[in-house]
């Protein structure tokens, strides 16, 4: 019960730290903006594909996956 106890604190606080981050996400001001991001603008229609924005945060989710994976095993 003890190892299920650990989870389910250790989900809390991933949703917390994913919810703020969320919340902040639109006050930072190159996110979306980055120059790999393809931005098509027709008349009205209108096509955003973030590349470089998906993979910078694939990085940093994958750094901090593996970081607490790392903390976990100890």
């Amino acid at each position: 019960m003890a190892n299920m106890g650990r989870m389910l604190v250790i989900l809390g606080v991933v949703l917390i730290v994913f919810g703020l981050a969320l919340i902040l996400a639109g006050r930072i001001p190159f996110l979306g903006r980055l120059p790999g991001d393809i931005h098509i603008r027709r008349g009205t229609a209108e096509i955003y594909i973030p590349l470089a924005t998906c993979f910078l945060l694939s990085l940093l989710a994958t750094l901090t996956l593996n970081l607490l994976a790392r903390f976990l095993r100890r």
